[in-house]
């Protein structure tokens, strides 16, 4: 099994993404790698990867316009009037505090699908506050991290659609159709294993106060932004009647994201909230955000294509199904465990599934798993390295939000709790999920 084109491929992937080697250059080796053990020639294996690229070319869209849209909202000011509000909203109370920051950081990812781009602007203006209500910003960074990741893991709107859309591209590619409507009726699952830790980081683990360093200026600010009036204009109503819309399309017969996003940004440009000449400036923000994401799940798609063509995938089912003995919990588990290591290593949940899914749908078929309980083992193990990886968006931009004094630690204070809290539930929730479907 070892000598496997899949196994060998998938491992120089993880080996290159964990010595820090760009995602995608990991991906377009290990599928060099994968086709040359194959015997394929390598431009053969480059033809392949360029025309399985084609297989996430509206994922990638989905993105470029979602960070296009992300750019408007930032550029309307709309974000900056909400931290403000919030501030004057807790009055005092750290864990109310928390509270509406895992809420906010929940509604960037479908009803304002920003995604990270809200932290910048929303966590450092907050950072003083914080520090005077002594909150422990571990608890915000988990609760930072929850609202990136649980609301796409579990809803069909915003970033949770392209998520449940490429789950169920890749099974119907990989021979087991799906339909993207069905994808959310068991996803729920991590999801309330999400909800689960983030309630115990929040008011067990991390309730305690905790001190740090503050400057009298800074504690100045923080008195000023509770006192200082704020009022939303009208192009901050334009905004959100724009990013409303968007999803209101997205949820509409047409079902179409994009075509949400292009609504979203033209009632934005329509009512004046941004201008025309600024078009070309929030477009190239928005390829600038999400670009790279984009073009990783391109080739993520290629790579997926090369590792099908290898044949080496039927070989390694035969396998893995007769060392597991007929056995579910550990076929689950492996397969589970295996998500982890290679979202944690590519630090991103919706590249993991072209990956996976080549190997785990003909496994699960295999292993006698239903449908349903694939969808549920594809998307929890895609979904568990985003939390806790180093690499993932879902932990950095928490710590760009919280670092911005030089006292908040990446590892410690941001992937450490947010490992423990969310992919230990979500390893548990999943495996017996698909155990029971």
């Amino acid at each position: 099994m070892l000598g496997n084109p899949v196994v060998l491929s998938v491992l120089v992937m993880i080996v290159l993404c964990l010595f820090k080697l760009n995602v995608i250059l990991s991906l377009i080796i290990a599928a060099l790698v994968g086709g040359a053990l194959a015997g394929i020639p390598i431009g053969d294996v480059m033809g392949i990867l360029i025309g399985g690229m084609g297989g996430n070319s509206s994922t990638a869209l989905s993105y470029i316009l979602l960070g296009a849209l992300a750019a408007a909202v930032h550029k309307t000011g709309v974000a900056e009037i909400l931290a403000k509000k919030i501030v004057q909203w807790v009055k005092g109370k750290g864990i109310i505090l928390i509270v509406i920051i895992a809420i906010v950081s929940s509604l960037s990812q479908n009803l304002f699908p920003v995604h990270i781009a809200f932290i910048p602007i929303m966590i450092p203006p907050l950072v003083a506050v914080m520090n005077q209500l002594k909150i422990d910003r571990r608890a915000v960074a988990s609760a930072l991290t929850f609202g990136l990741k649980a609301p796409y893991v579990a809803l069909p709107v915003g970033y949770g659609w392209v998520f449940h859309g490429i789950i169920s591209d890749q099974m119907t590619d990989n021979g087991m159709a799906i339909a993207q409507g069905d994808v959310w009726k068991v996803m729920w699952i991590p999801g309330v294993a999400m909800v689960i830790g983030l309630f115990i980081a929040i008011f067990i683990t991390y309730r305690k106060t905790r001190e740090y360093e503050s400057s009298d200026e800074a504690h100045a600010e923080a008195a000023a932004a509770v006192e200082e009036k704020v009022k939303m204009t009208g192009k901050h109503w334009a905004a959100l009647i724009g990013a409303v819309s968007a999803l209101v399309v997205q949820l509409s017969p047409l079902g179409s994201l994009h075509l949400g996003a292009i609504v979203g940004l033209a009632i934005m440009v329509v009512s004046g909230a941004i201008g025309w000449k600024d078009i070309d400036e929030i477009i190239h923000s928005g390829i600038g955000m999400m670009g790279f994401i984009a073009f990783v799940m391109l080739v993520a798609a290629g790579y997926g294509a090369v590792i099908r063509e290898t044949g080496g995938v039927e070989t390694l089912v035969a396998a893995i199904s007769g060392i597991m003995g007929g056995s579910k919990f550990i076929a689950a588990t492996a397969m589970t465990l295996l998500g982890l290591i290679i979202t944690m290593g590519i630090g991103t949940s919706f590249g993991t599934i072209p990956i996976i899914a080549a190997i785990y749908v003909p496994l699960a078929a295999a292993m006698g798993f239903s449908p349903m309980a694939t969808v549920l083992l594809i998307g929890t193990a895609a979904a568990l390295g985003d939390a806790g990886s180093p690499a993932s968006d879902s932990t950095l931009g928490p710590t760009a939000g919280l670092n911005i004094d030089g006292q908040h630690d990446h590892i410690w204070d941001t992937c450490v709790p947010t490992f423990i809290h969310y992919n230990i539930p979500l390893v548990l929730f999943g495996i017996i999920g698909a155990l029971i479907l």
